[in-house]
């Protein structure tokens, strides 16, 4: 063949790809490719000795919840800057939403497996932590590293399956955070977390007085915010056609309760057959088998692997967690390509060392808090963690506090 026809090859697949019809064709055909490659994956994982169905329930959650955040724009700095900036608070009914279900749901399986919550234990694996001036520093960090970075750790990596070119650097970012928090343990534990109190409702409250007192602070919280509540636009009336249902799907944002109350119930599912939600474990395992394998850390970090949360321990295999990560992230792209939000952003250098800085700000704080955004705050406050709140009220305050002072994005 010669060149010629090699170069008019070339322009005919190019012109091909302009046209919008083989445009579309294309992007939903890789779609739908990563769709099926992710359920094979699954099917392989519940077949694989010494995996089974925790890990294949893992990656199919991770899926599910990279879809959901992807369509209803579920990035907890998103939906605080939305609130602080422009007085919208649309996005957090969507957060009160998934603590409701969340909580409705987590009770109906503490009450399962242990019905009397007055006893010395705690629910095994729930995100309940103990609360100290080192969780509100670390959700303060958070908070400020969400404002620097331009997204929370939940919202970078379904940002990156959109072509965030950001992500990558905020992901890297917490990484090293996660390492300064490691060398920072010793002395915070010993200091102040190792005589801190864990204080959980239901030990007081009992299942039912704990779930009342949840759901009024969410109710009381969501009447204040009504008056921030954007008009709706208007309800499309008639007959309910495939391309509303299609639309209602595929194109519009999906409703901000909607999308909570899906949050909440994949929450509620993760818990009751793998783990609470949560998407640190595996990036901070990361950095410590680095650090340890590296003789710069100790094997063995005072008090850590006995508490609850995203603790993060020592191994060279991808975790269950990994593989939640790795479906919220490929779940993510593929409903992108499907829906023609797939977009690579535009990166500058300060936007680099800025997403950088922001993302070791979020990994310090979610080291020494055991948990981000997804796992302190939205699993433990469905768990009726007293630390869950805690956490979420610091966070807030340091995303405010970074908008107010005009933090680069």
């Amino acid at each position: 063949m010669t060149e010629t026809a090699l170069g008019g090859g070339a322009i005919a697949a190019s012109t091909s790809l302009n046209n919008p019809k083989v445009a579309a064709a294309v992007r939903i055909g890789l779609a739908w490719l990563i769709f099926s490659a992710l359920l094979a994956l699954a099917f392989s994982l519940h077949e694989t000795p010494g995996r089974g169905a925790a890990a294949s329930l893992s990656l199919l959650i991770g899926v599910a919840l990279g879809v959901i955040f992807q369509r209803g724009r579920f990035c907890f700095f998103c939906i605080m800057r939305d609130f602080i900036e422009h007085r919208n608070s649309s996005g957090m009914f969507a957060i009160l939403s998934a603590l409701a279900v969340g909580g409705i749901g987590y009770a109906i399986v503490f009450g399962a497996f242990m019905p009397n919550p007055s006893g010395g234990g705690l629910p095994p694996d729930a995100h309940i932590g103990p609360v100290s001036w080192v969780l509100v520093a670390g959700g303060v960090a958070f908070g400020v590293g969400m404002a620097l970075s331009g997204a929370c750790i939940s919202g970078h990596l379904y940002r990156l399956g959109e072509g965030y070119a950001r992500a990558p650097f905020a992901l890297f970012g917490s990484l090293l955070g996660f390492g300064v928090g490691f060398f920072t343990w010793h002395t915070l534990y010993t200091e102040a977390i190792a005589t801190a109190p864990i204080a959980w409702l239901p030990k007081t409250l009992g299942y039912g007085g704990s779930l009342a007192v949840h759901l009024a602070a969410l109710s009381a919280l969501a009447c204040l915010l009504l008056r921030y509540l954007p008009e709706l636009p208007p309800q499309a009336g008639g007959k309910i056609t495939w391309q509303k249902l299609y639309r209602t799907v595929f194109v519009t944002r999906w409703n901000p309760l909607v999308t909570g109350a899906l949050v909440g119930l994949v929450g509620v599912f993760a818990y009751f057959r793998v783990a609470p939600l949560g998407v640190t474990s595996q990036l901070g395992s990361l950095t410590r088998t680095a650090l340890s394998s590296a003789g710069l850390l100790a094997d063995h970090l005072p008090g850590l692997d006995a508490l609850a949360g995203c603790a993060a321990r020592a191994g060279h295999a991808i975790t269950n967690n990994g593989l939640l990560i790795g479906g919220l992230v490929a779940g993510s792209l593929a409903i992108a390509l499907f829906t023609n939000r797939f977009r690579l952003s535009r990166l500058t250098l300060r936007g680099a060392l800025t997403a950088l800085l922001g993302g070791a700000l979020m990994g310090w704080g979610a080291m020494v808090s055991l948990g981000c955004t997804v796992g302190t705050l939205l699993s433990g406050i469905s768990a009726f963690a007293i630390s869950g709140w805690v956490f979420g009220g610091a966070v807030f305050a340091g995303v405010w506090l970074g908008i107010k002072l005009r933090l680069p994005e």
